[in-house]
């Protein structure tokens, strides 16, 4: 028996997705894409032309050089797109957004507490931060670690990172020292970013003996930059080579925010497999690549646009609370919940 839909969206409504506005833009010149299974096809079949398109569409930021997309051998790993360009993943991140609300990020706790990073608060404490990391020595390539919550400092320092070239790298408060170290030993940061605990289920859990257990078994790391989540001033003294994000970040503030567009190879962040299965295994993700990537998720397939808000329930452990940053390349507001969400026994309250 043929099987009927349980819903299908009317002409009016695909005509409005960013799926449906891109194909009509792409088949002015291509009038055989009469559809979206057509547009499937066409992206499968002509890679570099997709992407030349994508990269016009989502209004991305860089120089993509001549050559949209070069075959190699023929191999999944002989091939590379763009293999000129470069970029700066925080540039296009941060870039001055038509159509984007007042607000960047919204961050949030499971007691109800509420920030909230306006997209000029925002560029102003990644340029703070960015400034201080290379007045620190800290070189592109160089690798900038946290060990942090879902909170907006996290956020900050992958962008600060990324401006000045350093690769990033995370893992989730809730991880034992040994899970930290099996991760980072193998990326060798040269800073930690670390909060001083986190809250879950109405509980706190202080940090500050694990980050100096953590800081003695990298010898890698010259700076530990401690963020207060549970204090406003946490203590560092016992911790080598440590210091509040508030000292680290003061004396740069109200410089300005400058970006380095690096290749499109160079790696945006590292991230790890589960560890189920020996130590976790280092997975790189690299700028231009994963930018294109989630432009396309986002744009095309989650149909985001400047002004919503996006929420997705992540910790710092997980590749999507990385692609839920990467949702302010297009003028989105990116919500952050961090704690237990059913707490205390219900799902919670509106904010």
């Amino acid at each position: 028996m043929p099987r009927t839909p349980l819903w299908t969206p009317t002409p009016d409504r695909v005509a409005t997705t960013g799926m449906d506005t891109f194909r009509r833009r792409v088949a002015a010149t291509r009038p055989e894409l009469v559809d979206t299974v057509a547009l499937h096809r066409w992206s499968i079949e002509h890679q570099g032309e997709f992407h030349e398109a994508l990269w016009d569409f989502a209004g991305v930021i860089g120089e993509p050089g001549s050559v949209a997309f070069d075959a190699g051998d023929g191999s999944v790993r002989g091939g590379r797109f763009f293999p000129q360009s470069h970029v700066s993943m925080a540039e296009n991140l941060l870039a001055h957004r038509e159509g984007a609300n007042d607000d960047a990020i919204v961050a949030i706790t499971e007691l109800g507490d509420r920030r909230v990073y306006s997209w000029t608060q925002l560029r102003a404490e990644v340029a703070a931060l960015a400034a201080a990391l290379a007045a620190d020595g800290v070189q592109p390539g160089d690798r900038v670690a946290c060990y942090m919550p879902h909170v907006a400092e996290t956020v900050i320092t992958f962008l600060a990172a990324n401006a000045i070239g350093a690769t990033f790298t995370s893992t989730s408060s809730d991880f034992g020292t040994a899970g930290v170290v099996d991760r980072f030993g193998q990326t060798t940061p040269t800073v930690l970013v670390a909060a001083d605990g986190y809250r879950y289920g109405g509980k706190e859990f202080n940090n500050i003996d694990r980050i100096a257990e953590i800081g003695a078994q990298l010898p890698s790391v010259q700076r530990i930059v401690v963020v207060g989540v549970l204090s406003g001033n946490p203590r560092v003294t016992g911790i080598e080579r440590a210091v509040t994000w508030n000292d680290y970040l003061e004396p740069n503030r109200g410089v300005a925010l400058e970006f380095v567009r690096m290749p499109g190879d160079h790696p945006a962040y590292i991230l790890y497999s589960s560890g189920t299965t020996g130590k976790p295994k280092c997975i790189t993700h690299r700028s231009l690549g994963v930018l294109l990537m989630h432009l396309k998720e986002h744009q095309l397939q989650s149909d985001v646009r400047a002004g919503d808000r996006a929420l997705y329930f992540t910790t710092c452990g997980w590749m999507m609370w990385n692609w839920l940053v990467s949702m302010l390349a297009s003028g989105t507001t990116i919500v952050l919940f961090d704690g237990n969400p059913a707490y205390p026994g219900q799902i919670g309250r509106a904010h």
